[in-house]
């Protein structure tokens, strides 16, 4: 279907002189430029670019055999003649829209069977083109129907994303959509997220922090999972997308998981003493493993510096004058213990 330019078609409105121009032509039942320029005060010039945003936009019609003379149309008429052409060009491609969508989707059954005959991994998809990614995720967003998990790790997330977000998820929230989002604890203290957060928490959302997320992933309906794509260099990592019911059932139980011992966020309340503490012994506990600075920092999502002060602090806690020796007094004094009604044991001096 060739395409069609209506940018030219008047659709804008009328201005206050071509709307004064038509108010006349009505009173008079028929006008000429020279007419509506003496009896408007208005120049040639003017008079005849009034008249020709009325003859544009269908309001006047020379008068047959007489062209030189023009006649007032109803608005309505004229509305009908106007933009007739473009809503029927608009429901024909509405109509070529969801024919191409049907025939698409009506290929998935033999999609999922070449693909399961082929390499044994039903529904799991490859996204490597971050374009195509894109999408793909605007698309599960607009035919999401039920609720929608997100977990991202890392810290606090960019400020761009986040505009970008929104008002997806304002959409989203509007329709009755179930939204939940999963970040680490240090997003509290950035305020691009947390403006985020209580932008979408007031419209519904539901937010809770840990001090570490496995992954990030996205889940719409119970149906589709979104993952990040490993082991990526040179370019920016894709997803995999998974549809077989057995693994998305799996990565929900996995999600409600983690959901169940994160900590809620609410903005504009008063924090808790718990997201402190988890911190702090996430904190311990990768140094008790032996992981340098940086490592500690970006498995807790939060900068190098940031993370270098809670070593101080912890180390200056337990009275440690060495990192192995923080570990070591931390370890005995039941901080990591599961459970924290154990005995302490006395802290080793060096």
């Amino acid at each position: 279907m060739p395409e069609t330019d209506y940018s030219g078609h008047g659709f804008g409105g009328l201005d206050d002189t071509a709307a004064l121009a038509y108010q006349h032509v009505v009173r008079v039942g028929r006008c000429s430029v020279p007419e509506v320029s003496a009896e408007l005060g208005l120049s040639p010039e003017e008079a005849a670019r009034a008249v020709q945003d009325l003859l544009d936009l269908r309001l006047l019609r020379p008068m047959p055999g007489q062209r030189e003379i023009l006649v007032p149309i109803s608005p309505d008429a004229a509305a009908a003649d106007l933009v007739g052409p473009a809503e029927q060009q608009i429901r024909q491609l509405q109509q070529l829209a969801a024919e191409a969508r049907s025939g698409m989707l009506a290929l998935l059954p033999a999609y999922f069977e070449s693909r399961r005959q082929r390499d044994q991994r039903e529904a799991i998809d490859v996204i490597s083109d971050v374009e195509l990614l894109r999408t793909m995720l605007d698309d599960q967003n607009a035919r999401c129907t039920t609720d929608v998990m997100t977990a991202q790790p890392g810290g606090a997330r960019p400020a761009d994303r986040l505009n970008r977000a929104r008002s997806r998820t304002l959409v989203r929230l509007g329709q009755g959509i179930r939204v939940r989002h999963l970040y680490q604890h240090t997003v509290r203290n950035d305020l691009a997220t947390t403006a985020y957060i209580r932008t979408v928490s007031a419209a519904g959302a539901e937010v809770r922090t840990a001090d570490q997320l496995i992954d990030r992933v996205i889940i719409y309906d119970r149906k589709v999972a979104f993952l990040r794509e490993q082991e990526v260099q040179g370019r920016e990592p894709g997803a995999i997308v998974v549809r077989e019911p057995t693994l998305v059932a799996f990565l929900c139980k996995l999600y409600e998981h983690m959901w169940s011992t994160a900590t809620p966020f609410e903005p504009d309340a008063e924090e808790t003493s718990n997201v402190a503490d988890d911190v702090k012994r996430s904190v311990i506990k990768l140094m008790a493993q032996g992981y340098k600075d940086e490592m500690v920092a970006r498995r807790l999502g939060m900068s190098v510096r940031t993370c270098r002060r809670h070593i101080s602090q912890i180390m200056e806690e337990l009275e440690s004058a060495s990192r192995f020796q923080a570990g070591f007094n931390a370890a005995t004094s039941g901080i990591l213990d599961e459970d924290p009604g154990e005995a302490p044991v006395q802290r080793i001096e060096e």
